[in-house]
């Protein structure tokens, strides 16, 4: 039995993809971030950085959505989320999935939370700005990825996919959204057909028809993470 601390839409979100893709048994216990639970000291004895999502393996607990969505891929090799160790692509797999949790996702949460990130409030207008940019620089790159894959690795769908998908979702917003690029909106048209992610968004109420329509004026706000 998994049990998974979430927010919907949160980053918990690429977690609860791959344990809803492995028919997992697992528990969904509700982080409520509008109290703040995330701070509570229940909440920090199990992940001191009082974040989402954490993960509870039997008795132990895993915090970073990157590090547990490799450990669920890694306790069901039979599932093919991650290449197999030997397998040329398995050092691919660890490169997306680090440039979208230090790259894509970084960029993110400094666009979300700018106040973070300065002590003037006047300059947080010019961060969004220049977070904008940078973070249509990655969709860029993973666009430029897709032009020849069905797939971030090729033809075959891994976890990279699902985290993937849960940073696009947030990056609707932008000023350049993942819609506005050719191949990575084909690729999120696709993903919406995939049972898990129907099902997933459907449980944490996540509105899939921003990505069912890709025309480029298509805007919807997506949640902040």
């Amino acid at each position: 039995m998994f049990k998974l601390y979430y927010y919907p839409n949160n980053a918990s979100l690429a977690p609860h993809f791959l344990l809803h893709h492995l028919n997992a048994d697992y528990e969904l216990l509700l982080v409520d971030k509008q109290s703040n639970a995330q701070k509570s000291a229940d909440y920090l004895k199990l992940n001191p950085a009082g974040r989402i999502p954490t993960l509870v393996v039997g008795e132990q607990p895993i915090f970073e959505s990157s590090a547990i969505c490799i450990h669920l891929c890694e306790l069901h090799p039979q599932s093919n989320l991650m290449p197999a160790i030997g397998d040329p692509k398995r050092p691919l797999f660890y490169q997306w999935l680090a440039f979208l949790n230090n790259t894509l996702q970084a960029e993110l949460m400094v666009r979300y939370y700018p106040h973070r990130h300065t002590n003037n409030e006047v300059t947080i207008p010019y961060i969004i700005a220049a977070q904008d940019a940078r973070i249509a620089e990655a969709l860029a790159i993973i666009n430029n990825q897709l032009e020849h894959n069905q797939y971030l690795l090729g033809d075959t769908l891994t976890a990279c996919d699902y985290f993937l998908f849960m940073l696009a979702q947030w990056s609707l917003p932008i000023a350049r959204s993942p819609l506005t690029f050719e191949n990575l909106a084909v690729y999120l048209k696709r993903l919406c057909d995939n049972s898990t992610i129907k099902a997933v968004c459907e449980i944490e109420e996540i509105d899939l028809a921003p990505f069912r329509n890709t025309t480029k004026d298509s805007h919807i706000l997506a949640h902040q993470p």
